[in-house]
């Protein structure tokens, strides 16, 4: 008797937990959606992953060692490149002034985006494991949040420059004096830490717990949004306020002082003035058009499942070829700059 009872109580027991990864398939299988959660996804019988896996770029095996030796070169020349701009600006007296000195630090932002991402990417061709912790995550995140947010707010420094120096030319020398240059430095690098700081802070209310595959080729936010366990809508509304304002500001800021540009630039009616304009701020103006279009697609448009490709490729343009472009476009149309280069390898000649 008391042996049939201990069997319909054995018969009662709550079944097992069901396997995690067998869960974690099912889910990731029926396209777990970002918006689609529960508060039980991060209740007791979820266990929290703290580790994740990069897939990386989609490539067929036989391009792995030719895109391996293309990225490598292109980094290889993009670290050159910046910092070599930043040391000729360095050793040249003439190239002392707020103009260069913005030059030069964005020549540094454009080496620390570069430096973010691209290592990791090239381990990651020949990696076995293509872990990465949580902890390794929002520290990528961090750099590559601060160094982006901080060239936007250099662009638009930039712009206000070169208004000052075509607009009020016999003031420019009172008016962007190196400690105003200085503060503004100091000001875009500040929101750039800010802005960082902010989402890093937001990413400590998420959990994980469904899937740890992260479709991207360096940690993102917006790919961990969307195997959070925990509803992220407060991260994208944060993302769409700060991100989407910090680029509105920046943009108006260069087109205002490009629309005042222009509109001095007409009114002299002078050809070689023109000329003259369109030549010192035509590298500037490439390099802002280049930079903001992916930009603005992958952090305010509505994401989307279809739109992951489609962010990826735009991450590679503004972390890869940009950073590679801006040595080149600053210094091929800068003649201050190639003199400067000429004097140098005379000089070591």
């Amino acid at each position: 008797m008391a042996a049939t009872e201990g069997r319909k109580a054995a018969n009662q027991q709550p079944k097992s937990r069901p396997n995690i990864s067998s869960l974690r398939a099912v889910v990731t299988g029926a396209g777990f959606d970002a918006t689609d959660r529960t508060d039980n996804d991060t209740g007791e019988n979820a266990t929290l992953l703290t580790e994740f896996i990069l897939t990386g770029l989609i490539y067929q095996p036989e391009w792995q060692i030719p895109l391996f030796l293309l990225f490598l070169m292109t980094y290889l020349i993009t670290i050159l490149g910046n910092l070599g701009l930043i040391a000729l600006i360095c050793n040249d007296p003439h190239l002392h002034i707020p103009m260069y000195l913005f030059l030069g630090n964005l020549a540094f932002v454009d080496a620390w985006i570069s430096s973010t991402m691209t290592p990791q990417l090239l381990v990651n061709f020949f990696a076995k494991s293509k872990m990465m912790s949580l902890t390794e995550c929002k520290i990528q995140f961090f750099s590559f949040a601060v160094s982006v947010t901080t060239e936007c707010f250099l662009l638009a420094t930039m712009a206000y420059d070169r208004y000052v120096a075509i607009c009020k030319p016999l003031l420019y020398p009172v008016i962007m004096t190196k400690r105003l240059g200085i503060r503004l430095l100091i000001s875009s690098f500040s929101g750039g830490l800010f802005h960082a700081i902010l989402h890093n802070a937001f990413l400590l209310r998420l959990t994980f717990c469904n899937s740890n595959i992260i479709h991207h080729f360096y940690c993102d936010i917006v790919p961990l949004f969307k195997i959070s366990c925990t509803d992220p809508s407060i991260n994208f509304l944060m993302v769409f306020i700060f991100s989407g304002s910090i680029q509105v500001f920046t943009i108006l800021t260069v087109l205002f002082s490009y629309t005042l540009i222009l509109l001095t630039v007409l009114k002299k009616k002078s050809v070689q003035g023109i000329r003259k304009a369109f030549s010192t701020c035509g590298a500037h103006l490439l390099s802002v058009c280049l930079y903001y279009g992916p930009l603005l697609f992958m952090y305010v448009h509505p994401g989307s499942a279809q739109a992951d490709d489609q962010d990826m490729m735009d991450s590679l343009f503004y972390m890869v070829i940009i950073p590679l472009l801006n040595p080149i476009i600053y210094s091929l149309r800068n003649k201050k700059v190639i003199d400067s280069l000429a004097k140098m390898l005379k000089r070591n000649a």
